[in-house]
């Protein structure tokens, strides 16, 4: 169904302006000339050429106050319901992400390298969530509040890298940002967020920070949030690259996983989550599509289809009606000055028997 609206429609005020001008305009004392035999030169005419300019002044800017409140036809107006979850990605960013104990087509990668485009498959199948993204490693930020804008979350997410935050491992700050992100009561039933969880990535141990990772956990319980977990990384040895100050290889050195497994499984098991092990990328899939099966939210939103913008048909013959007005001004006014006698010349020019009187005004 069509329909024709305009999205500022206070601008039509502007009008009342406009006659109260020409209201003034026609109050004004007119001056007149007398020209001899004015009635055999007189032709019958809807609009004088002489108000030519004020009614084409008019009716550009009509046009511009009609272009102004920016009319519209809406070929397809209807309301969408859609459902999704409202989730935060709590993403660990300490430089033992850099360890190389996950493989991709046979070769050896780092654990930020390997999860990344797992995490980036994650925010792109899911259209109708509304993603957030905490980061943390010495300490904790936020990168993207809760939004439905995918493609704006993936230029983010590429900007990452092992490096961005002071080292460390601030598990339980991580937490806590990720729960500032997911305050909003409208989505509060009872003092419990309702379709919130957190994710929470992480290849170590709490270290930094001034909140501990249990008490986080206890806020996310008593506000109803799961939180998911997921230590990456295996135990034991793993191999660490050696960098020199510009971030080149110089070589390998065996450092030992720090996961902090029995901390992770307690969180999750606190806030009505699970822990996941994800020691391939294998793991890390299956513990983000386990996260699929926990309920949804319904959000509500007003979408307008095939909306077009009809601003160009009013304001274009609004602004060549000005110009218009303006061109027959100035020719007339070079018209008169170069048809203009001399003084002396009309001084010269005996006078008639009949006169009438016609007015200059417009």
């Amino acid at each position: 169904m069509k329909e024709f609206t305009f999205q500022h429609p206070w601008w039509f005020l502007a009008l009342g302006a406009i006659a109260l001008v020409l209201w003034l305009r026609g109050r004004r004392s007119v001056p007149v000339l007398l020209v001899p035999f004015a009635a055999a030169w007189h032709r019958a005419s809807v609009i004088s050429v002489s108000r030519w300019p004020v009614a084409l002044t008019v009716v550009g800017l009509v046009c511009l106050v009609a272009a102004l409140a920016r009319p519209q036809r809406i070929e397809d107006k209807r309301e969408v319901r859609s459902q999704g979850y409202d989730i935060v990605l709590a993403i660990d960013l300490s430089g033992s992400m850099l360890s190389e104990d996950f493989e991709r087509s046979g070769d050896s990668v780092n654990r930020f390298d390997a999860i990344m485009p797992i995490i980036r498959a994650f925010v792109e199948q899911r259209s109708s969530d509304r993603i957030g993204v905490v980061l943390f490693a010495g300490r904790a930020y936020t990168l993207a509040p809760l939004t439905f804008d995918q493609r704006w979350l993936l230029s983010q997410l590429d900007r990452l890298k092992i490096g961005l935050i002071e080292d460390g491992t601030a598990i339980g700050d991580g937490l806590g940002v990720a729960l500032t992100r997911l305050e909003q009561a409208r989505h509060e039933a009872g003092g419990l967020r309702q379709g919130a969880f957190v994710v929470l990535l992480t290849d170590g141990a709490n270290n930094r920070g001034a909140l501990a990772p249990l008490q986080a956990a206890e806020i996310a319980k008593s506000r109803g949030i799961p939180v998911y977990t997921i230590g990456a990384g295996r135990n034991g040895l793993v191999r660490f690259p050696v960098l020199d100050e510009n971030g080149r290889k110089l070589g390998y050195r065996r450092v030992m996983s720090d996961l902090d497994e029995g901390t992770l499984r307690e969180i999750a098991e606190m806030t009505g989550g699970h822990f996941f092990r994800a020691q391939d990328t294998g793991t890390v899939q299956a513990a983000f599509n386990a996260i699929n099966k926990a309920q949804k939210i319904e959000f509500q939103a007003k979408s307008y289809m095939l909306t077009t913008e009809l601003f160009p048909w009013f304001a274009v013959p609004g602004l060549a009606a000005l110009l218009a007005a303006a061109f027959i001004v100035r020719a007339r006014g070079n018209g008169t000055a170069k048809k203009s006698p001399p003084a002396s010349i009309a001084a010269s020019v005996p006078a008639r028997e009949s006169t009438e009187v016609v007015s200059t005004s417009s």
